[in-house]
C-alpha cells in the first residue's frame, strides 16, 4: 500500500466517524456539510484499488460501512421526521383547545 492510497484510507475513515458522529448527535446540518463531498474521498480510494495499491477487501469494507451508514441515516432522518409532524399536530391540537377555551370563556363572562 502506498503512502498515498494509505492516506486516502484514512481520509475516508476519517469521514466516515464524523458522519456516525454527526447522525448520533442528528446534527442534520453537519450531516449535509460531510456528505457533500464523501465522493471526493470515495474516488481517490477506488482509484488507488483499481492501482492495486489497496486490497479490494479493504475497500468492500468501507463502502459496506457507508451503505450501513446511509440506511440507519435515512431511518433516522424519517424517524425526526415524523416525530416533527408529531410535534406540529401537538401544537395545532394545543392551539384549537386554546381556541376552544376562549371563545367558552369568552360567553361564560356575557
Amino acid at each position: 500500500m502506498t503512502n498515498d492510497a494509505h492516506e486516502a484510507l484514512a481520509r475516508l475513515d476519517e469521514r466516515i466517524d464524523q458522519l456516525q458522529r454527526a447522525l448520533e448527535a442528528r446534527d442534520w446540518t453537519r450531516l449535509g456539510e460531510l456528505n457533500a463531498d464523501v465522493r471526493t474521498l470515495i474516488d481517490p480510494v477506488m482509484d488507488a484499488m483499481e492501482q492495486r495499491q489497496l486490497a479490494p477487501t479493504e475497500v468492500q469494507k468501507r463502502l459496506r460501512t457507508l451503505e450501513q451508514f446511509v440506511q440507519q441515516a435515512d431511518s433516522r432522518a424519517r424517524e425526526a421526521r415524523d416525530e416533527a409532524r408529531e410535534a406540529l399536530e401537538q401544537v395545532g391540537q394545543n392551539r384549537k383547545a386554546a381556541s376552544t377555551y376562549a371563545r367558552v370563556s369568552g360567553r361564560d363572562r356575557s
